[in-house]
């Protein structure tokens, strides 16, 4: 088992962003990371339930979302992909993350998390 040092744990909290060399990604530049096309998303589910420290399904749009790079294993991480049904969870590399973000528009999406508001009037 690893163990930190006081210095270790120290850099560890100022972290402010990803970069792929943080100590619980091994040190050392991740080859891939496991991103979400939201876009494509149905709300299903499959993911969150099998990989449970990975992802999570937005409460506002209902849409699967990865959360941690490091919440669980490969084996289990590709098991949730392998179980999504429409095929929007995909390896890609660690320093696309950010691009892929930034063009993700969640302004444009339909909720699939919350029911639509109705006029009663």
């Amino acid at each position: 088992m690893d163990t930190f040092s006081k210095d270790d744990i120290n850099n560890i909290n100022e972290i402010k962003e990803l970069t792929g060399y943080e100590p619980v990604l091994g040190g050392k530049l991740t080859e891939k990371a496991v991103w979400v096309d939201e876009s494509r998303c149905i709300g299903c589910r499959y993911c969150a339930h099998v990989a449970t420290n990975t992802f999570i399904v937005d409460e506002d749009y209902g849409r699967s979302r990865a959360i941690r790079q490091d919440g669980d294993n490969l084996e289990t991480v590709q098991e949730a992909i392998d179980t999504c049904p429409v095929d929007c969870i995909h390896w890609v590399k660690f320093e696309k993350l950010p691009e892929l973000e930034k063009n993700l528009d969640r302004d444009m999406f339909q909720s699939l998390g919350k029911l639509p508001r109705m006029n009663k009037h």
